[in-house]
């Protein structure tokens, strides 16, 4: 299976192409955010406030990195389980975020609100947090640095691996994967 590149930020032309299941390269800028900065964010926008990022066409990685090494550009920056940031998705996807990624399943209102705003969730492989980190080529804090590693970083990332798991037409690849093994 041929692996798609993707530069951000994404067009919903772009999101409307993928399906579950293929693999596509990140490349451009991403940004990071665990719950803690989800729920400053959601804060913001109920206070009427501007968000410290834009998130148009953006994609938010689910990640809290660990400190970088000397010579290095960001520590091991492996994916975290996505449900915890559920309660605040639709509102961003609303907004014109384009893109998560993490691990584990999403809820079924978030992958509605996926269909409905024309975004994609993507999976980063769990345990592979040291080659994923070399796909990051800068880091920088932007936003609630008191938070630490669920700071807000903006990545740079080069060729960084990702598989869809829901799609912008309601498929989700856990669910399929299971109807597989249900029939073997």
């Amino acid at each position: 299976m041929t692996k798609i590149k993707l530069t951000t930020p994404l067009t919903d032309e772009m999101v409307e192409k993928l399906r579950i299941g293929q693999r596509v390269l990140l490349n451009g800028v991403i940004y990071t955010g665990r719950d803690a900065a989800h729920k400053k964010l959601i804060e913001l926008l109920d206070a009427g406030k501007e968000l410290p990022i834009d998130v148009k066409g953006q994609v938010i990685y689910y990640v809290g990195p660990s400190p970088a090494k000397p010579g290095q550009v960001i520590g091991s920056a492996g994916p975290t389980t996505s449900g915890r940031m559920d309660a605040y998705a639709p509102r961003l996807l609303e907004i014109g975020l384009k893109g998560m990624v993490g691990k584990g399943k999403r809820l079924p209102e978030v992958i509605k609100s996926m269909k409905q705003n024309k975004a994609v969730y993507f999976t980063a492989v769990g345990g592979a947090a040291a080659l994923i980190s070399k796909c990051i080529k800068e880091c920088e804090v932007v936003a609630y640095p008191e938070l630490g590693p669920e700071a807000i970083h903006r990545l740079v990332v080069e060729n960084f691996p990702v598989i869809v798991v829901n799609d912008t037409l309601g498929g989700d690849l856990y669910e399929e994967g299971s109807k597989i093994y249900a029939t073997t």
